[in-house]
């Protein structure tokens, strides 16, 4: 990212194209890296077919160029080989804008097996990536085994279908849908050294649950669209966060594995090995609260102080959000929100994160403050809908996004 210039006295046109390459030159010579542009938390899924291919439907966050992807196979007990894998800017459905979808190598090879246990991420495709795309990654798996690796809820419709499709542009031969991505856990870009990413740490209200589907309305999706819009104007530490990263997932807890791995067994993976991470959005706790499992408050701030703990230790900033209010689900009781008012207390006055998002403030009833208000309620009393999901976006203040580490 370039700088904002300084106000000059007007220059003619003979000097403009001048001026204009050697601009051009200094971007060009500028140090760059790679960012994350979208994630999605593995997890483990059903048997893994074989000889069958798949078209994930991502939406990026960040621009960039030599666009990467990650293909996890971390929770296979059996290698898996991907015979080809392409990306596409999406245009509609499963078709595939004509002359975009490119072939990806890994280390220089078509083809790639992934260990059990490991991820792999291919070599870079030259071109720039525009934010807010929609991209088609196609691939066709050769040859698996066992229980497959994806992100079960994803809240946007994907496609598959058997035998290999990959290279294929057309939507005619990806007949079955689906609401999961599988072994694509991530995809970047190369930016400048000045841009990072975000990295949102959650449950199912960052997964997006009680979200439109297919509409990108997720709070991550709506915090995305806010930082891309204020780069135009914004300075400082505005501009240095472009990137967004999902990894929620469905009924994950801070400390004990179930819905996942907990936030704590997954942090490596899904958000410290994250390229161009500069921040850690912790927002967790509630499933921790509401399973009755004797839970205390000073136990969940010790997992939150153990996720800051390692996430500045790496050099990255943490902001935390306040837990939402949940009366009116099932789950709920007075011993539960008396450990969820004392955690919220931890998270707005502790000052142990470097900043706070106060989104039980924002969304919570002013006639009843342990429920949700009604208008931005998804139903169940514990999800927020589209309009809530906005409202927590909007309650992000994006200068705190860096902090000095």
């Amino acid at each position: 990212m370039t700088a904002e210039a300084a106000p000059t006295a007007p220059t003619s046109q003979a000097q403009a194209p001048a001026q204009t390459q050697t601009q051009t030159q200094a971007q060009a010579q500028a140090p760059r890296h790679q960012v994350v542009t979208w994630g999605a938390s593995a997890d483990r899924q059903g048997e893994a077919p074989r000889d069958r291919s798949y078209r994930m439907v991502v939406r990026t966050s960040v621009g960039g160029t030599d666009t990467r992807v990650r293909l996890s196979n971390a929770f296979g007990d059996q290698p898996v080989t991907f015979g080809s894998v392409h990306v596409g800017k999406r245009q509609e459905g499963a078709q595939v804008v004509r002359g975009t979808n490119r072939p990806l190598t890994f280390g220089g090879a078509d083809s790639v097996t992934v260990p059990p246990g490991a991820t792999v991420t291919s070599d870079p495709l030259s071109g720039r990536l525009a934010p807010g795309s929609d991209l088609a990654v196609s691939f066709h798996v050769r040859s698996a085994g066992g229980p497959s690796t994806g992100h079960g809820m994803a809240m946007q419709t994907s496609y598959a279908t058997a035998g290999d499709h990959a290279a294929e542009e057309g939507a005619d031969n990806w007949t079955d849908r689906t609401g999961s991505w599988y072994y694509l856990d991530a995809v970047s870009v190369e930016t400048d050294t000045d841009t990072g990413a975000v990295v949102t740490l959650g449950d199912s209200i960052t997964d997006g649950w009680q979200s439109s589907t297919d509409t990108n309305r997720r709070w991550p999706d709506y915090l995305a669209r806010r930082l891309q819009s204020a780069t135009a104007t914004g300075t400082g530490a505005i501009k240095a966060i472009k990137g967004v990263a999902n990894e929620g997932i469905s009924g994950n807890k801070v400390l004990a594995d179930g819905a996942g791995q907990s936030a704590l067994g997954r942090l490596q993976r899904d958000v410290l090995s994250q390229p161009g991470i500069r921040t850690v959005f912790l927002f967790e706790g509630i499933n921790d609260i509401k399973a009755h499992t004797g839970v205390t408050a000073g136990d969940l701030i010790a997992g939150y102080r153990e996720i800051i703990d390692r996430a500045h230790t790496a050099g990255i900033c943490v902001v935390g959000a306040t837990v939402l209010p949940y009366k009116g689900w099932y789950e709920y009781d007075a011993e539960g929100e008396a450990v969820r008012q004392d955690v919220n207390d931890f998270i707005r006055n502790s000052g142990e994160l470097d900043a706070v998002a106060d989104f039980d403030k924002a969304l919570r009833s002013p006639y009843d403050q342990e429920r949700l208000l009604p208008v931005f309620d998804g139903g169940d009393h514990i999800h927020p809908n589209d309009k809530g999901m906005q409202v927590m976006a909007d309650t992000v203040d994006i200068r705190t996004l860096s902090c000095d580490r």
